[in-house]
């Protein structure tokens, strides 16, 4: 299980028209902070930060993650179209503890 922590909600959006292809884009990002492990296995000290892509629903609205604690779900892994084997991040809530 890779352990993602969320400590807002702020998004941070960047748009504007495509280099290559001239087609407008609008993509919305949250940061996230990211329980990695070391090529051992084990746990790494700190957690390590980063953004994620954010889906957005039929309206074009960014469907934003609320602060808490999430796991990686198996969707998020995928093979694209050179065969490789890629992530594009889909997070779910980790249950709190009774």
């Amino acid at each position: 299980m890779i352990k993602v922590s969320i400590p807002s909600v702020i998004v941070r959006n960047m748009s504007g028209n495509s280099k290559s292809s001239g087609k407008p884009y609008n993509l919305d990002f949250q940061t996230v902070y990211v329980h990695t492990l070391t090529r051992e296995g084990k746990l790494n000290p700190f957690p390590e930060k980063t953004e994620i892509i954010l889906d957005k629903d039929d309206k074009g609205q960014a469907l934003v993650y609320q602060p808490g604690e999430y796991q990686l779900h198996p969707a998020s892994l995928y093979v694209d179209q050179r065969g490789s084997l890629s992530v594009a991040p889909r997070l779910a809530a980790i249950a709190a503890k009774a």
